[in-house]
């Protein structure tokens, strides 16, 4: 796809991987709107020329107020990327139920929420993408983020099937799977991480040249572990 003059709305643009897609995309020609709960960082990115909404994706009515704010504005990609991580380790303590639910809400709830919402009318745009981004630990999963991979081993299920669904549209369907990222998510991770302009460029890239899935990084090793052996793959990834 090429993307200049593309409407693109960016969940969770306004750190991270999100913030580096965001500008990745303006610089390439695309219209940018991202989603964000903070103030400040959305102040940051509306000064670098790219349009905001507040948004709170971890319930639903912070997506129906996202979709209000959205309107009826013209829209050819849409890229699921808010996430959240909640602590999930019982052999430390009781995990906070609302937590986990905001969690599971903002990660999974909330895509499939705006994907039924949006895709009439990226289904009568000539050429528009879905773009969901899950994670390496949809492919295996972790011992010490349970939750979280759960989150996105559902969102990886719903990609596959939604792509199957418009396989006849003119919608491309692209699950982006990156590695541990150097992003505030992760700063307690003591795992060699990519930074999160790298993660971005591949998903930049896998939008521009239609790639159904991006293994992105170490995913890339992962996934062809999980090819050859689903069972070794969650041996390794377990370990974590």
């Amino acid at each position: 796809m090429e993307v200049t003059g593309k409407h693109i709305l960016l969940t969770g643009g306004s750190a991270g991987i999100g913030r580096e897609m965001a500008l990745q995309l303006r610089d390439a020609g695309a219209k940018v709107t991202i989603t964000g709960r903070n103030p400040d960082r959305r102040e940051i990115m509306q000064g670098e020329k790219i349009e905001t909404i507040s948004a709170d994706l971890s319930n639903a009515a912070g997506v129906d107020a996202l979709l209000s704010e959205w309107g009826e504005r013209p829209i050819d990609v849409l890229i699921n990327n808010a996430g959240q991580l909640v602590d999930y380790d019982l052999r430390a303590a009781a995990p906070d139920s609302d937590e986990v639910d905001n969690c599971i809400y903002a990660n999974l709830n909330a895509p499939i929420r705006l994907v039924s919402a949006l895709v009439p009318r990226l289904r009568d745009r000539s050429s528009a993408a879905i773009v969901n981004v899950t994670s390496g630990l949809a492919i295996a999963p972790a011992t010490r983020t349970p939750v979280y991979c759960a989150t996105k081993a559902g969102l990886r299920s719903f990609t596959l099937a939604l792509r199957g669904q418009l396989a006849k549209t003119p919608i491309t369907v692209i699950e982006a799977l990156p590695p541990v990222v150097d992003t505030q998510m992760n700063a307690d991770n003591d795992l060699k991480k990519m930074s999160a302009a790298d993660c971005a460029r591949a998903i930049v890239e896998a939008i521009a040249k239609d790639r159904e899935e991006a293994n992105i990084g170490m995913t890339k090793v992962l996934r062809a572990v999980e090819s050859a052996s689903p069972a070794l793959a969650r041996t390794v990834m377990l370990r974590f």
